[in-house]
């Protein structure tokens, strides 16, 4: 029987990572991420999978943000009962992710029937905290290094991305084949992430394409950081920054720990306004070896912030008029807190909304980054007439560049390489990229493509 792979997700588009590679006696499933952004996207996470989820062996997770594993829950409820195999931070790390998302799609459905706002009749979530419970019961962690007999002959090693803590690289090999999963790179000379591992070779490679068509600035993030913080305060206004409470919040709150030691910002009081973001914080600092912060700047940059952990706590930011950082999940604006305090903030020019990365076609943040005049928050049209600014930066995403540079290790070229996780023009330009200068085999898959691994 010949090895396949199927592109169920993340292909022509940044979200949904989905790979399922076929080898004799064994089905594994690399990556279990959520549609996100436009209501085109969005509907697949609600349709029937392409294959029975009970047929599948095995899932491997590159790490823990939700466009790579956050459908898991609804996998496992669907029959899926395999082992999840995961560094062991990106264990620790979905256990605050998918149980919050959980919460946060049984509170979406609540208050869509409650206010009348959603088509469906009732309307129900995707899966709940239960479910995602029942999820994370399935993890098996691996650690990084460390080649794992995941069955049928297929071995699988982890070695480090550089994106956010846990991620990994997922490298499958079976007799004498092997395929590599990108996930999602990090960043060359990181402040905090180490540099993605080099890999010499591979017969088969996906490589992310997130920022494929372009290169971050040369600027110094924390200067752009520094001028729309003082910027904001100057006029009596609230920063609100959209983050994701997994990876970049980190990033973020070492930055701004950085200003303030510095008086490169106004002692303004930063909150963070997640309830996971401080048993994220908590994690980052268990697993120093695995990221280029001391003890002491970990606990540093955790300290810079009030956690907010209720409601109530949450809806009390808003009535303050006093100039603050709110820092609220989720990244693109798709839901969370975050809605609340656009809801209130966003209509006032005092404010500004910043931005950390590149923001999904079809968010609410791409939308509010590129222009919109207002967006829908819960069921109503919400002006926006804060300063926008969207530091890219500050992302944890190699650019096209970095991406280029960790590609030139390659002793030898793969075999075939896919180019995947990136919006239409991103992913195409890192082909031609790839294809122009190291003459590689390279293609863009569609959505739902099989490939014959031979």
């Amino acid at each position: 029987m010949a090895v396949s792979l199927g592109f169920f997700g993340g292909a022509g588009t940044v979200t949904g990572s989905k790979y399922l590679l076929e080898a004799p006696g064994r089905r594994v499933l690399v990556d279990c991420g959520l549609f996100q952004g436009s209501k085109p996207l969005r509907r697949h996470n609600w349709e029937p999978m392409p294959f029975d989820p009970r047929s599948v062996d095995a899932v491997v997770l590159t790490h823990a943000h939700l466009d790579h594993s956050g459908y898991l829950p609804r996998l496992v409820r669907d029959g899926f009962d395999g082992p999840v195999h995961a560094t062991p931070a990106t264990r620790d790390l979905c256990e605050i992710l998918l149980r919050d998302n959980g919460r946060l799609q049984e509170r979406d459905a609540e208050l869509a029937n409650r206010h009348g706002f959603s088509r469906h009749r009732p309307a129900l979530p995707l899966y709940t905290e239960a479910d995602a419970a029942a999820a994370l019961r399935r993890f098996a962690p691996v650690p990084f290094d460390a080649p794992f007999d995941v069955g049928g002959g297929l071995t699988l090693r982890f070695r480090p991305s550089g994106h956010i803590l846990g991620a990994a690289l997922a490298a499958l090999s079976w007799e004498a084949r092997s395929v590599l999963f990108s996930g999602d790179l990090g960043r060359w000379n990181s402040t905090i992430m180490p540099d993605p591992a080099r890999v010499e070779e591979t017969d088969f490679l996906l490589v992310e394409s997130v920022y494929g068509d372009r290169r971050h600035a040369a600027e110094d993030p924390e200067e752009l950081l520094a001028e729309v913080i003082s910027r904001t305060a100057a006029r009596g206004g609230t920063v609100l920054i959209p983050a994701l409470a997994v990876g970049w919040a980190q990033t973020l709150l070492f930055h701004l720990h950085r200003l303030k030691a510095r008086r490169r910002i106004p002692d303004l009081p930063v909150f963070v306004d997640s309830p996971m973001a401080l048993n994220a914080a908590e994690i980052f600092c268990r697993y120093l070896a695995e990221h280029r912060l001391t003890a002491a700047e970990c606990r540093a940059a955790c300290n810079v912030a009030t956690y907010v952990q209720d409601a109530g706590e949450s809806a009390a930011l808003d009535r303050d008029p006093a100039p603050k950082v709110i820092v609220s999940a989720s990244g693109r604006a798709t839901g969370g807190r975050i809605l609340d305090h656009l809801a209130h903030f966003a209509s006032d020019p005092r404010n500004a909304i910043v931005f950390g990365g590149l923001q999904a076609e079809g968010t609410r943040g791409a939308a509010i980054a590129g222009g919109a005049e207002a967006v829908r928050i819960y069921g109503r049209m919400v002006q926006i007439r804060a300063e926008v600014a969207n530091l890219h930066l500050l992302s944890a995403h190699a650019d096209a560049d970095d991406i280029m540079a960790w590609l030139s290790g390659f002793r030898r070229p793969p075999r075939r390489t896919f180019v995947v996780q990136g919006e239409p023009p991103a992913s195409e330009a890192l082909r031609r990229r790839i294809v122009d200068e190291l003459g590689w085999d390279c293609e863009v898959p569609e959505h739902g493509r099989i490939v014959t691994l031979d």
